[in-house]
């Protein structure tokens, strides 16, 4: 079942017909002259442009804050890092392993594709569970 075959469980309620006399007075309750008391008025109702704006998903949000890691992989670690260095974000961009994120350092995540021979400090990084595993067999540390 998709969103637009949905339909409603009761039937829609339809509009009083006013201004044919009866005991609404005089105007009907439209008030004198104008758009809105003339009959077959023309007007948008003041919600729809507010509606329309939304997409038609359920649980719909909006979060431009989730900003995705770079990836970095062991292996590209292990040809650009000489033994016993320091890795971090500043130390991978200076490398230019990474891009700088909208003006500030950016996220990386170390995925353990390759292996290392190499022991290396790793500092301010998102370090996976394989990764882990890699950089602590060749005598590497995760701060």
């Amino acid at each position: 079942m998709q969103i637009h075959e949905l339909s409603p469980k009761h039937k829609q309620k339809r509009s009083k017909r006013i201004g044919r006399g009866g005991k609404k007075g005089t105007y009907s309750g439209k008030g004198m002259k104008g758009q809105k008391s003339r009959a077959g008025r023309k007007m948008k109702p003041a919600i729809r442009s507010l509606i329309k704006r939304y997409p038609k998903l359920r649980g719909y949000s909006f979060n431009p804050l989730k900003v995705k890691p770079a990836i970095v992989n062991t292996k590209t670690i292990e040809k650009k890092f000489k033994e016993g260095e320091v890795v971090s974000p500043k130390a991978l961009l200076e490398k230019k392993l990474v891009r700088r994120m909208k003006g500030r350092e950016p996220i990386v995540k170390i995925l353990g594709d390759g292996k290392l021979s190499k022991a290396f400090t790793f500092e301010g990084c998102i370090v996976s569970k394989k990764a882990k595993a890699v950089i602590e067999k060749a005598g590497g540390e995760v701060k």
